[in-house]
């Protein structure tokens, strides 16, 4: 095995293809690294800000229908542009603001806090274990080759994405299918997890300080994890 990149080696060297740039010139991610966290940390912090993202989908759907939110509709959108079938797979903002409505569930520490998020800022966000990952994350349009690992009737199955689709890889296989709607087995955040790595997808109309907004409330939000919690950042995608 490898040894693991820096965090700084790491954030530097991820990258957006430019076949994903032409989809949607539109695309920017916010990467962010979170080192030091304590797995025996309270997920208190979780739990308010799940209580607050489940008043906020009310809200909104209160006032539209899921598909009408205007980042949701992107996202609808973008699946489409790559051949998604955005009712049958949906992004994973949409996914969260649908259940959120009706109650989150709750995980571990820091897969709450990020699905919190997600819904409070209306941005789709994953978190994955950095120590697991096998050099940079790249977001690519998939050969249709590349391993993905996940569950089915409760056991671990290998697939394939589809060609063209948009996937986040590393070196060894697919992490994420379909840019934001389900994550691996191999990578996933845990309680024993020390240093974790998070992909802030946004596309028009969000903006640029959205997404700063989103990053810095997931910042403070994990900096309750343990006094030793240090992060780092990077904005990808933009031209």
């Amino acid at each position: 095995m490898p040894e693991p990149l820096s965090p700084e080696t790491f954030l530097t060297t991820c990258a957006v293809d430019i076949a994903v740039q032409e989809l949607r010139p539109d695309y920017r991610a916010l990467l962010i690294v979170a080192e030091g966290i304590d797995p025996e940390a309270a997920s208190s912090p979780g739990d308010a800000l799940i209580a607050r993202a489940e008043s906020r989908a009310r809200a909104l759907l209160a006032d539209s229908p899921v598909d009408r939110l205007a980042h949701i509709a992107a996202w609808r959108e973008a699946y489409r542009a790559f051949g998604a079938k955005p009712q049958r797979t949906r992004n994973s903002l949409e996914a969260l603001t649908r259940r959120a409505e009706k109650g989150l569930p709750r995980i571990n520490a820091l897969t709450d806090i990020y699905n919190a998020i997600s819904v409070l800022h209306q941005i789709p966000l994953g978190g994955e274990d950095l120590d697991l990952y096998e050099g940079p994350a790249r977001l690519v349009r998939a050969t249709g080759d590349e391993p993905f690992d996940t569950t089915a009737d409760g056991e671990t199955v290998i697939e394939h994405p589809e060609p063209g689709e948009v996937v986040w890889r590393d070196d060894v296989g697919v992490t994420c299918r379909r840019w934001n709607w389900r994550q691996g087995r191999r990578t996933g955040l845990s309680e024993r997890t020390r240093a974790a790595f998070f992909i802030l997808d946004v596309l028009a109309p969000a903006t640029d300080e959205d997404l700063t907004a989103a990053g810095d409330a997931l910042v403070e939000a994990l900096s309750a994890l343990g006094p030793e919690v240090r992060t780092s950042r990077r904005l990808i995608g933009t031209p």
